[in-house]
């Protein structure tokens, strides 16, 4: 796989059926490694390496409902007391970030209202803090690490 914009991480990995997995953390199960995947257990690692957020507090590909349509997040920190406070949208490295993504994570967003946003195609991050009453977002440096 493509070395991507973060730290290296140490990933467990095994061969099946002439496919390739990588041990989700969250979801505790291997899972096929796509290149989005690969983007996504990176974000996962980040968050709980680098942020310092607690793995109970992180959530991975969960259907959720937009205009009655059936969708999935890829990641999502919970807050102590339960509400989502990071909205991570990850793309394969190959997919460039455009306002398409930012458009899609803004509609996952506007059902979840999390406070922090974060799109990453594992090359390049984008964050941004959400101001709903201005219904618009500020682009930031990262997002915040872990406090209690």
């Amino acid at each position: 796989m493509q070395v991507l914009n973060f730290k290296p991480y140490d990933f467990r990995f095994k061969n099946s059926e002439n496919k390739i997995y990588i041990f989700d953390v969250i979801r505790k199960k291997f899972v096929v490694l796509q290149p989005e995947e690969w983007v996504r257990q990176h974000v996962v690692h980040y968050l709980n390496k680098e942020k310092k957020y607690p793995l109970s507090h992180i959530n991975v590909e969960k259907q959720l409902k937009v205009n009655n349509l059936a969708r999935r997040y890829d990641v999502v920190v919970f807050k102590p007391n339960g509400e989502i406070f990071i909205l991570v949208e990850c793309k394969a490295p190959e997919i460039e970030i455009t306002q398409k993504t930012f458009d899609q994570i803004a509609r996952y967003n506007m059902q979840l209202q999390s406070n922090f946003l974060m799109v990453t195609n594992g090359l390049n991050h984008f964050y941004c803090n959400m101001d709903f009453e201005q219904e618009k977002y500020t682009f930031l440096k990262d997002i915040p690490d872990f406090s209690r």
